[in-house]
């Protein structure tokens, strides 16, 4: 029997995973109204996939608010997800309360390991608290993307596993759950492993904000972003998986977490960090976009103006809003009004009192001056441009992925403008 500890975004998907790969599975979690709720197959999260394999092995997966059943289980995890406050900072407090109230229940011999994303030193400082055995505590690096969780889950590309002693063997249920998943296996000491994840987001977060810097001019010189991008991938120094598609900035939460984590580290420790400030200022700046976009070609020519808008979720296939663009845009612009659709965002909390959600995404545009597709769901890639134009009272679209065709559009007496393209 295999634990998962915590069943949030990451719990819950690991879980699943886990039972999908044949192994029998319990999911924890205190709040006894969400296991009744997952007892009766309604989950908190909407991510592609998840039900059809819930449907599929959901005989090998239970759901439990009680820590004593725990007990029977040779390998647990904990997969609580780390909230960040305003700051992108994280706080750690519900993942150490959760340790804290269970660790009690585990078997002698049973295996621990840490999913959650921790800051680097925590866990060699969690194992000397709790006086445990530290060659029985691990530390494992998950990179789940909202919107493809299921797939990252069932695919990952590899496991990054930190331990107190990297020269020692994992144990052998640790071992067989990964075996599991037939991906490398890299094992390092705990502190290689904390910084390993936030790394990672490092060379994600430099690709971002170097191919929008770039796509920028191109619009200003009548370059083409997407003729370049594939001369990128041809080169064996970059490589055909490069994250070159620009877009608004860094969003989600976790990227800029690991920034706020690397700053208060190097203050801490007297290193440099300058180029996080530059990481960051670009973000701030890419995300800013349509607010530009909009106050040179409406605002100095409109007042109260009326703006339909797609997308509020940060991405598409997900219902997270943090640090989302399209929600900077409405608070950016208090005096405009927006008209707004979004299949799935959750804005429980919110205080925009100019902004009106819309039944579906074409009661959006009926005398709106512009439109603005802020994310990229799949819908609005299939909608009609020609249908548009006849709803909009203005003729300009900014679509800063690019969901519509250009051409299509301007065929259809449409102005579409998209980052990274010649905006002449």
């Amino acid at each position: 029997m295999i634990g998962f500890i915590g069943l949030s975004h990451l719990g819950l998907n690991y879980s699943l995973a886990t039972a999908a790969k044949g192994f029998d599975v319990i999911g924890y979690d205190p709040d006894a109204a969400l296991v009744e709720r997952l007892k009766a197959g309604l989950f908190p999260i909407d991510e592609p996939g998840f039900l059809d394999l819930y449907a599929k092995n959901r005989g090998r997966i239970r759901y439990s608010a009680n820590p004593s059943d725990l007990n029977g289980c040779e390998l647990v995890f904990f997969a609580l997800d780390v909230r960040t406050n305003e700051r992108n900072e994280s706080d750690l407090a519900p993942l150490t309360a959760l340790i804290d109230s269970t660790a009690p229940s585990f078997a002698p011999n049973s295996t621990v390991v840490v999913m959650s994303q921790v800051k680097p030193g925590y866990m060699r400082q969690l194992t000397e608290r709790l006086g445990v055995a530290p060659h029985s505590w691990f530390y494992q690096v998950e990179t789940l993307i909202f919107g493809a969780a299921v797939q990252r889950a069932m695919e990952p590309e590899r496991f990054i596993v930190g331990a107190a002693d990297p020269a020692l063997p994992l144990p052998a249920s640790l071992r067989a759950w990964q075996a599991s998943f037939a991906c490398p296996v890299l094992p390092m000491r705990y502190e290689s492993a904390e910084l390993a994840k936030i790394a990672i987001n490092f060379y994600l977060v430099s690709t971002v904000c170097t191919t929008n810097t770039l796509a920028e001019v191109c619009e200003s010189i009548g370059a083409d972003w997407f003729e370049i991008a594939p001369a990128l991938r041809l080169d064996r120094r970059i490589g055909p998986h490069a994250y070159l598609k620009p877009g608004l900035g860094i969003a989600g939460g976790n990227l800029e977490r690991d920034l706020v984590t690397v700053k208060a580290l190097s203050a801490e420790h007297a290193t440099e960090s300058g180029i996080v400030d530059a990481w960051l200022h670009n973000s701030a700046h890419a995300k800013s976009w349509a607010v530009r976009l909009l106050e040179r070609e409406i605002l100095q020519h409109t007042q109260k103006p009326k703006i339909a808008l797609w997308g509020l979720a940060y991405k598409q296939d997900t219902h997270s809003i943090k640090n989302s663009a399209s929600v900077e845009l409405v608070r950016a612009l208090a005096t405009c009004s927006f008209e707004a659709y979004d299949p799935a965002a959750n804005l429980a909390g919110q205080d925009l009192p100019n902004l009106t959600l819309c039944k579906d995404m074409w009661a959006a545009l009926p005398g709106a001056d512009v439109l603005v597709i802020m994310t990229p769901w799949s819908i609005f890639s299939s909608a009609d441009p020609t249908r548009i134009r006849e709803l909009l009272k203005g003729t300009l679209v900014i679509d800063p992925y690019g969901c519509l065709k250009t051409r299509a559009s301007q065929a259809a007496g449409l102005r579409h403008l998209q980052i990274g393209r010649p905006q002449g």
